[in-house]
């Protein structure tokens, strides 16, 4: 809305500097920073009033846990509001790839919302069925992907390589569609211990600012190698939008956290990863950047799908953070070991960017 107001008055005088997205991803980071911190006292007592008793706790998870009773959920709402808000002031608003980012981030979270909802009200683990919520959101990621392909080419580049790509065709709107299905679902599995699933996030958005900046700047593409996105530097800001946003709920989210994200936040933030990485093409680097959420979803798959063949189990349990913890880690040693991984694969991600 400001770039809006900004172009309209030909950028003259203070308003220049809003020409630069420097300068707005600097801006909606801090705004997203400053309205998180101010609404989450009052909105974690609003959710803990209404809740009541809370996230249910799985009896059959690491004893631990059962110390966060009462600690309310849907905190990623906390994170929506500051974030939307954040994108529709810094934003330019003429760009499909914002509008894009904007339908999976709200529509993801509606969905989360709903799953989390159902939970509270049923006491319940089980939320929306697991077929509905992938039709929803196979849904909204389609819709995305047909806003996105519109705006780029149908090939999926390979990172340490300049210049390889494979033409996907039609099916890259299937492909689209599934890394940002993915890529939300991957983040929701995460969040399960305090704070676990924040960090990366933001961790990831901070890489993400920087390799959609530089695929929307022609000289800095050609010069690295990498696919040019024309208008893709503007999801720049949408990722210091994520990063101040998740500073701020890590402030609440902390241990011990005083509210949890739930699925609302995490299906969110994860879609929007995955929508930012189809903008800007570095599909593949999203996996690298994201691997500690690839480890935390396939150590899910190989469990189900092995103890359903054999009746065996490959971790002490799944997701695999739990696993650690089975093995006597305290809580916090996984989750700042997490970060750790996080950043060293982040590293590698940006990595890519030169190694071609």
């Amino acid at each position: 809305m400001l770039y809006l107001i900004a172009d309209w008055l030909h950028f003259a005088g203070v308003t220049n500097l809003i020409r630069y997205q420097t300068f707005r991803a600097g801006a909606a980071l801090i705004t997203a920073l400053v309205i998180g911190l101010i609404i989450g006292p009052k909105f974690i007592l609003m959710l803990r009033v209404r809740q009541g008793r809370g996230q249910p706790i799985r009896e059959d998870g690491p004893q631990s846990h059962l110390a966060k009773r009462g600690t309310p959920t849907m905190g990623g709402l906390m994170i929506l509001i500051s974030l939307v808000i954040s994108m529709v002031l810094w934003m330019d608003l003429t760009n499909p790839f914002v509008w894009a980012c904007l339908a999976v981030t709200c529509g993801f979270g509606v969905i989360g919302f709903l799953d989390d909802f159902d939970k509270v009200s049923k006491r319940s683990h089980k939320g929306v069925p697991g077929r509905v919520r992938l039709l929803l959101e196979f849904l909204v990621a389609g819709i995305a992907a047909f806003i996105i392909v519109r705006q780029i080419n149908n090939n999926l580049y390979v990172p340490f390589l300049s210049d390889r790509y494979i033409p996907l065709g039609p099916f890259y709107y299937v492909f689209a569609a599934f890394v940002i299905v993915g890529a939300g679902n991957a983040v929701n599995l995460t969040d399960g211990l305090d704070g676990l699933a924040t960090m990366p996030v933001i961790i990831a958005a901070g890489t993400f600012a920087i390799i959609a900046y530089l695929a929307g700047r022609i000289d800095y593409a050609h010069y690295l190698g990498i696919p040019h996105v024309p208008r893709a530097g503007e999801l720049a800001i949408l990722c210091a939008g994520i990063m101040g946003a998740g500073l701020a709920f890590l402030w609440f989210n902390a241990p011990p956290a005083a509210v949890f994200m739930g699925d609302t936040g995490s299906l969110a933030l994860g879609g929007a990863l995955g929508t930012i990485a189809v903008a800007a093409h570095h599909e593949i680097v999203l996996g690298i950047v994201g691997g500690l959420f690839v480890l935390e979803a396939a150590s899910v798959i190989i469990q189900v799908f092995v103890y359903k063949r054999t009746g065996k189990r490959v971790f002490r349990m799944a997701p695999i953070h739990h696993h650690f913890e089975q093995l006597g880690w305290k809580e916090s040693t996984v989750v700042i070991r997490f970060w750790i991984v996080s950043i060293v694969l982040s590293l590698a991600g940006l990595a890519t960017l030169k190694l071609r």
